[in-house]
């Protein structure tokens, strides 16, 4: 499984940095955190804190503190004595990270290709995640897929040397790859459809074509959530 950030230092601290340990609540914070985004625990599902405990092996307590944490981040929903439930994925929402997103990698493309130099760096940059794309299809490991296909999207707001941009962009990375994990899933022949988009879309950076660029990426946000749309 590949883990996001905070779930990589909450593991390895906990194994590897005795004099920084990292407390119960913290790992089943980054544990739950974790399954919210990869979708295997999908918008919906209601989760009790005993449930948790005997799971991770600590007591309710960490776990209640977990649940309070995605609860304030908006991940879940508490209800007394019933438990926590999983806070589905809105319409609404999906439709303004993708506007978000595209007005973001829009102004990022049109910058780089102002340089040809840039361009081709980038270009070839978004060609091996891509490749990483292509090894986590062939493992079926939609996981490492959805991580891959966040990388791919930063990668280009990033050449955009906007610091304001990309900090606003990182913002949506939580909910852009959890609405991905649940797309691939949603249709077969998802993965292969994302990596050729994906591949178009690098070859229009590499021939500087920033238009065509925009008309692409609106053409795959909308076509890869098409069912979370609806």
């Amino acid at each position: 499984m590949i883990y996001t950030e905070e779930a990589q230092h909450v593991l390895q601290s906990s194994t590897t940095t005795p004099a920084h340990p990292v407390s119960a609540a913290d790992r089943a914070h980054a544990v739950l955190h974790e399954r919210i985004l990869d979708g295997t625990l999908p918008g919906g599902t209601l989760i009790s804190e005993g449930q948790i405990a005997d799971e991770l092996g600590v007591s309710r307590t960490p776990v209640r503190e977990a649940f309070l944490r995605l609860q304030a981040e908006g991940w879940m929903e508490l209800f007394p004595k019933r438990g926590a439930l999983v806070r589905p994925v809105q319409p609404g929402e999906i439709a303004e990270v993708i506007e978000a997103r595209q007005v973001i990698e829009s102004a990022a493309v049109r910058k780089v290709c102002l340089d040809s130099d840039a361009a081709t760096l980038l270009a070839a940059h978004l060609a091996e995640v891509v490749a990483n794309q292509n090894r986590a299809a062939a493992a079926g490991d939609l996981t490492a897929f959805a991580r891959a296909d966040v990388d791919f999207h930063q990668g280009i707001v990033d050449a955009g040397d906007n610091s304001i941009l990309r900090e606003v962009y990182r913002t949506l990375r939580d909910r852009q790859q959890r609405m991905t994990a649940r797309s691939v899933r949603a249709r077969a022949g998802q993965l292969d459809a994302i990596v050729g988009q994906h591949t178009e879309l690098a070859r229009l950076i590499a021939d500087q074509d920033a238009a065509g660029f925009t008309r692409a990426l609106i053409d795959h946000m909308h076509d890869i959530h098409r069912d979370l749309l609806r």
